[in-house]
C-alpha cells in the first residue's frame, strides 16, 4: 500500500457479513472524530478475510451507507481478501522465531477441553498441540488440515486506554496461544490486524469495549513482527432508551434508520449518546469535529436518546 504521509491515521475496520447496525456506525463516527480532531486522516478497511461469509455486494453497501452519513475514506479503501500473500509474509517470521505451530484440534474438542474466557464465547487453548512430535505432526497431517497457533508468553502486557483507563491482561493466563491462520488457510483476524494496521501506519484504533481483550495481544504481536503499537481507544456498549442491547433486528439496523431520518439526524442522534452534545439536532461528522472530546464519553454505557 502507498505510505500516507501524516503522522495520524485512525481506522474503521467493519466485517461485511451482513448489514451494519447504529452500533456500527457509532464507532466509524467516534474514530473519524477522534483522528479527525486531532488534523488526522480517516481510512476505511474492509475486513472480508472469509470471502464466502463476506460477499462483495455487502462490501458495497457499507461504504455506499458510510459515504451518505458523511464518513469517507481519505484514502483508497483496503479489501482484506485481497492481502493472503502480505499476511504469509508476516507468518513466516513468526514461524523463523519458532512461535508457531500447527493445531489440529476441532472446534468441538477446543470447547470441550478448554475453561470461557470472558464472556464474548472465546476459549484458552490448554495447549493441546503445542508439543506434537514431527512423526504426530505427519500422522495427524495425513488426516486433516492443521490451523497454525501462535505460542504467547507467560508475560503480562498493560496498555492506557484512552477511553476506559489503564488495563492489564497476563497472556499465558487470560488469552492463550491464538490461531493465525486457520485449516482451510485463511488467515485470521488478530495477525491481519496486526499486519494491516501497522502497514497502514495507523496510530489509533478506535472500535468497541467488546474487542478490549484482543488489545494485549495485538500489542504483543506489534511488537513482536517490528512495529510499534497504536494508541486503543475502546468505546462503552451503545445501548436502546431502555437499556437493551443493540442487536441485529430491524429497529436497531442501519437501514431502519436511514429510511426514516436523514444523515445529519442520525449523525445527531449518536453525537447525543457519545454525550459530545446536549441535543439530538442535526449534525454533520465535519462539524462535530471541534466538539470531539473523548473525556465527553460515558465510560460505561452511551445511550441512544429516545
Amino acid at each position: 500500500m502507498t505510505h500516507i504521509p501524516t503522522t495520524l491515521i485512525g481506522r474503521f475496520a467493519p466485517t461485511p457479513s451482513g448489514k451494519l447496525h447504529i452500533g456500527n456506525i457509532f464507532a466509524a463516527l467516534m474514530a473519524y472524530l477522534s483522528v479527525k480532531s486531532k488534523g488526522g486522516r480517516f481510512i476505511v478497511r474492509i475486513e472480508d478475510l472469509d470471502s464466502v461469509r463476506c460477499p462483495k455486494s455487502n462490501a458495497d453497501e457499507i461504504l455506499s451507507d458510510l459515504h451518505t452519513l458523511g464518513l469517507d475514506s481519505d484514502v483508497e479503501v483496503l479489501y482484506q481478501s485481497e492481502r493472503a500473500a502480505v499476511y504469509e509474509k508476516y507468518a513466516k517470521i513468526l514461524e523463523d522465531k519458532n512461535l508457531v505451530y500447527p493445531c489440529f484440534c476441532s472446534r468441538a474438542e477446543l470447547h470441550a477441553a478448554t475453561a470461557p474466557h470472558e464472556s464474548d464465547g472465546n476459549y484458552i487453548y490448554d495447549g493441546k498441540c503445542r508439543a506434537l512430535t514431527d512423526v504426530e505432526i505427519e500422522e495427524l497431517s495425513k488426516k486433516r488440515s492443521p490451523s497454525l497457533r501462535v505460542r504467547v508468553p507467560d508475560k503480562e502486557i498493560t496498555f492506557d486506554d484512552m477511553i476506559l483507563g489503564s488495563h492489564t491482561q497476563n497472556l499465558a493466563r487470560e488469552c492463550g496461544d491464538f490461531i493465525i491462520r486457520r485449516s482451510d488457510g485463511v488467515y485470521a483476524y488478530q495477525l491481519a490486524v496486526v499486519v494491516d494496521d501497522a502497514l497502514s501506519n495507523v496510530t489509533e484504533v478506535v472500535r468497541g469495549s467488546d474487542l478490549i481483550s484482543s488489545a494485549p495481544r495485538q500489542i504483543w504481536l506489534y511488537e513482536t513482527l517490528g512495529f510499534k503499537p497504536p494508541a486503543f481507544a475502546h468505546l462503552p456498549l451503545l445501548t436502546a432508551a431502555d437499556g437493551r442491547r443493540l442487536s441485529k433486528r430491524d429497529g436497531d439496523s442501519l437501514s431502519y434508520y436511514l429510511k426514516n431520518f436523514p444523515p445529519e439526524k442520525i449523525i445527531g442522534i449518536l453525537a447525543r449518546a457519545a454525550s459530545l452534545t446536549t441535543t439530538s439536532a442535526p449534525i454533520t461528522p465535519a462539524e462535530l469535529v471541534p466538539l470531539f472530546d473523548p473525556d465527553k464519553i460515558p465510560k460505561t454505557a452511551c445511550v441512544l436518546p429516545e
